[in-house]
């Protein structure tokens, strides 16, 4: 999920380190030191480690020598191994060998000597090394197991304060990517402006410290705008339940946002919670919508109230209403007509079944995959109809990331549900740090447990 999100903001943290280095590489304020690089995504979970592993750097002489420690005995039992007709001086000469061949080395012990540059060369080196840049000397280095570099780690001899104006070109390439990324314009806005206002003035003395802190300010800037309050379907079901009446949630959106197979998946998810929903259906206008909404609740075993094509869906949403209260049901679902918002006949229809039934929720389904598309079509649901929340579909598939990170913000209303998959388990309450987890980590194992 929201792989092209996470590479957005990782680029970011790599171009302000590129800038910083750049710079402070041209000010003579840099210096190479040992150490491991820590990855972007990889700051969440080492930040406790970092200590601990500094700490080991200050030796790397013991480490030094335990590795050649080994490495002489292993040679001794090669030796040991030597036919006893193989003179000493034959053992002596493999010895170089099997020491580079044993420290990783593929070149034989002749070829390295034949690499050996004149005096002339070796003093032309560190010359063409002054004019590469620090940053790039070792950018295609391999990355150990835990996702760290094994090289790249600077730190500045003098202390650097990030200021606006090395940022400002690179938070403006993160706005128009995150508007290339179906991101709502004024969330792309507010996200920037939140890490701005977190980096600039920051102190920074090594290069892992700008990662560091481009993390922090991102993640704090997304947890801000996906963070909307509001209670739980469950929370609110209790409370109708204590009142000895059932909640009423009515459903809307455009055709096609698998709006009808996304109240199947609530009357499971809530079956299976102990409670015992039923589904009105109130989509009279297509008399496939009401085979459709039928089957979904044949299959999971809900009870379904329908009339006939042409019914007054307000009638049908009222009987499920009153069969609920009769019968001691704790929850009704009410399916709507799927309608373009335009659409002021439709829009007003819609209107009129929230009058009859009164919901206590009104909550627009909408897809993840079309990203701003589903953000201004929450807008003008909201604006005629006054939604309590959202539920995305196919937020599973969403690369993208646009319509989960914007339309919650936009409308002022919180995401409630997101769609996971085809099955009618596949529906997961939505939770902002989960959401945090997805976007700020690259560790699968680590998001698995989440979930």
């Amino acid at each position: 999920m929201f792989e092209s999100l996470k590479k957005k903001f990782s680029r970011t943290s790599e171009k302000l380190e590129e800038e910083l280095i750049e710079e402070a590489e041209k000010e003579d304020n840099l210096q190479e030191e040992s150490g491991k690089k820590f990855s972007f995504f990889s700051f969440g979970r080492k930040k406790e480690e970092k200590v601990e592993e500094d700490e080991s750097n200050l030796l790397p002489q013991a480490e030094d020598i335990v590795e050649e420690e080994s490495v002489d005995e292993a040679e001794e039992e090669i030796v040991e191994e030597t036919s006893e007709d193989e003179s000493v001086e034959e053992v002596k000469e493999e010895k170089p060998g099997l020491l580079a061949r044993l420290r990783g080395s593929s070149a034989p012990e002749e070829e390295v000597e034949e690499e050996i540059p004149e005096e002339d060369e070796v003093e032309e080196e560190p010359q063409k090394e002054e004019k590469s840049h620090f940053w790039s000397r070792n950018k295609d280095e391999d990355k150990s197991a835990d996702g760290e570099a094994t090289g790249g780690m600077f730190s500045f001899v003098r202390e650097k304060t990030i200021q606006e104006k090395h940022v400002e070109d690179i938070l403006f390439e993160l706005e128009m990517e995150l508007l290339q990324g179906d991101v709502a314009m004024e969330v792309a806005t507010e996200v920037v402006e939140s890490v701005k206002n977190d980096l600039v003035g920051k102190k920074i003395k090594r290069s892992n410290d700008i990662t560091e802190y481009t993390f922090m300010a991102l993640k704090n800037a997304v947890s801000d705008i996906i963070s909307i309050p509001g209670k739980s379907m469950t929370e609110m079901i209790e409370a109708k339940k204590a009142e000895g009446e059932p909640l009423v949630v009515m459903f809307v959106g455009i055709n096609g946002t698998g709006k009808t197979t996304t109240i199947g998946k609530l009357a499971n998810y809530y079956m299976k919670k102990g409670y015992t929903p039923v589904i009105a259906a109130s989509d009279t206008f297509r008399a496939g919508a009401i085979e459709q909404v039928t089957y979904h609740a044949d299959n999971v075993g809900v009870k379904i109230i329908k009339h006939k094509k042409g019914s007054d869906p307000a009638a049908v949403a009222y009987d499920a209403v009153e069969h609920a209260k009769a019968q001691g049901k704790e929850l009704v679902l009410i399916d709507t007509a799927g309608r373009m918002q335009t659409n002021t006949n439709l829009m007003d229809e819609m209107k009129k079944i929230k009058r009859v039934s009164k919901p206590d929720l009104v909550i627009f389904v909408g897809d993840a995959l079309t990203g701003n598309d589903a953000t201004e079509q929450a807008k003008k649901f909201n604006e005629a109809i006054d939604i309590d929340g959202v539920i995305l579909t196919k937020a599973d598939a969403d690369s993208k990331g646009g319509a989960s990170l914007s339309i919650g913000y936009v409308i002022k209303k919180p995401i409630m549900f997101l769609g996971m998959g085809q099955g009618y388990d596949d529906i997961k309450e939505y939770d902002s740090e989960w959401m945090l987890n997805q976007l700020f980590s690259d560790d699968e194992a680590e998001l698995e447990m989440t979930e």
